[in-house]
């Protein structure tokens, strides 16, 4: 894609998914009123739990949800050492490491590089320590100080209680598409399942104070790649999230949220219910502890895993200053497809889309224009079906192409065996060979032998 990276850049200093076209420094611009106008739009069916949006597909099967039930009242006191009485000791004290202040993911991919481990790195002298590039004086008293930093007993004990996993950078089932991030989230407390057929996932991102276009076109996009097989991940924020969120529960699929802060400090607080739905049927994951409070800094590296954590991202509305943008550039700087849906000229909602079609993203305007983009996996995956997926055009053949297909192997097959393979008459399998061959999935070899790409 070639958007200027120079035009992102400049996005960094707002608040990423809000119509940032004041910037902060505005007299007219503050936190209540935001909070005010967020409220009114989730009141009016703008995308909150009460949103209720024209789509194509079947109705909702319910239009509110009880936000009740996220997180459970725990009466026992946490027991006093019940961190290491759960977690195996590199996996403590990798979560130790990682809740220390000053120690982002940069750095900690850094000190295991240099250490080998956590544990290594606790045990390292002060010099080596500060032999790290980046490492002073002052982080690394933080890191001899790391008992007075997060409770781990209270951490641990908490996730207990609300069912949820704490995944470790290299160990399954932490997401494999997550490695090739440098600044991976070291650990990632997951609430829900994360399943290897995931890695199929495409982010739909926008802007929180979408229009009725908007959230009709983010529920439709994501109901339609729900049904294809495919995740939707997406950051639960109001707008254009939301709808993604719910076109993909209405559509039978999986979805995945991505939260801003910590899983006990739901933000904004009316989708406790849609995050409970989410986890039901997929996962709201988070890489900081349960207790982080939300706060502006935080979003733009919940972005990066959102971004991170899909094949490509799909920018539905969003102004030319958003932070959804921001998104986008991540996802580019990651070598993932950029997408976006036009929106008309005199909108000021879709200025951001238009301008990332401009400057090269790919222009969407249904799902085939993005299944036919993602081309093939870096690994075969299992189909809803059953059936492996080596590229994700494949979910767009019916199941007679489909039979033609798994028919054909890896290296030259003839064609007479595709026949009988089949159990096709021969000019049908010959006109479905030539689709596949248009779709990219398969190559004539010399002579009637034919073999998948």
């Amino acid at each position: 894609m070639g958007t200027r990276s120079g035009d992102l850049t400049q996005m960094d200093e707002f608040l990423p998914g809000l119509d940032a076209n004041k910037p902060a420094s505005d007299p007219d611009f503050n936190e209540a009123a935001l909070e005010a106008a967020n409220a009114e739009l989730a009141n009016q069916g703008r995308g909150g739990v009460s949103a209720k949006v024209a789509r194509s597909g079947p109705p909702r099967n319910r239009s509110q949800r009880d936000s009740k039930g996220w997180l459970k009242d725990i009466d026992e006191p946490v027991p006093s050492g019940i961190a290491s009485q759960t977690l195996a000791p590199a996996v403590l004290d990798q979560l130790r490491l990682s809740s220390i202040p000053g120690v982002g993911p940069r750095t900690m991919a850094q000190l295991l590089e240099h250490f080998g481990s956590a544990k290594e790195v606790f045990a390292a002298t002060p010099d080596a320590i500060m032999a790290v590039p980046g490492i002073g004086p002052k982080l690394y008293n933080q890191i001899k100080l790391e008992s007075r930093h997060y409770d781990l007993d209270a951490i641990v004990h908490w996730c207990l209680h609300h069912d949820t996993e704490i995944l470790v950078r290299g160990r399954s089932p932490y997401p494999a598409m997550l490695e090739d991030l440098e600044d991976a989230p070291p650990i990632l407390f997951c609430r829900g399942e994360l399943q290897p057929a995931d890695e199929l996932a495409v982010a739909i991102v926008g802007t929180r104070h979408a229009t009725t276009y908007g959230l009709q076109q983010a529920e439709r996009m994501a109901y339609a790649l729900a049904r294809a097989g495919v995740t939707v991940v997406s950051g639960l924020a109001r707008g254009v999230d939301a709808a993604a969120h719910e076109g993909a529960l209405n559509g039978g699929g999986r979805t995945i949220a991505v939260l801003g802060g910590g899983l006990a400090q739901m933000y904004p607080a009316e989708h406790e219910g849609l995050a409970k739905a989410i986890a039901a049927d997929g996962a709201v994951i988070s890489e900081h502890p349960p207790m982080t409070k939300t706060k502006s800094g935080l979003f733009p590296q919940r972005n990066r895993i959102v971004a991170g954590l899909s094949l490509a991202t799909l920018v539905i509305e969003a102004p030319d200053r958003s932070g959804s943008l921001i998104t986008a550039r991540l996802a580019q700087e990651n070598h993932r497809d950029v997408m976006a849906l036009p929106g008309p000229v005199t909108s000021r909602a879709s200025r951001g889309c238009n301008q990332l079609i401009r400057d090269g993203a790919i222009l969407v305007q249904n799902i085939d224009d993005v299944l036919e983009q993602l081309g093939p996996l870096r690994q075969p995956l299992t189909s809803p079906e059953g059936g492996e997926v080596r590229n994700i055009t494949e979910l767009q053949l019916n199941e007679v192409e489909r039979q033609v297909l798994e028919a054909i192997g890896d290296t030259a097959t003839p064609i007479d065996d595709v026949i009988v393979k089949s159990e096709m008459p021969a000019h049908r399998v010959i006109a479905i060979i030539s689709v596949l061959e248009i779709r990219r999935l398969v190559q004539r070899q010399s002579g009637q032998n034919v073999s998948r790409i």
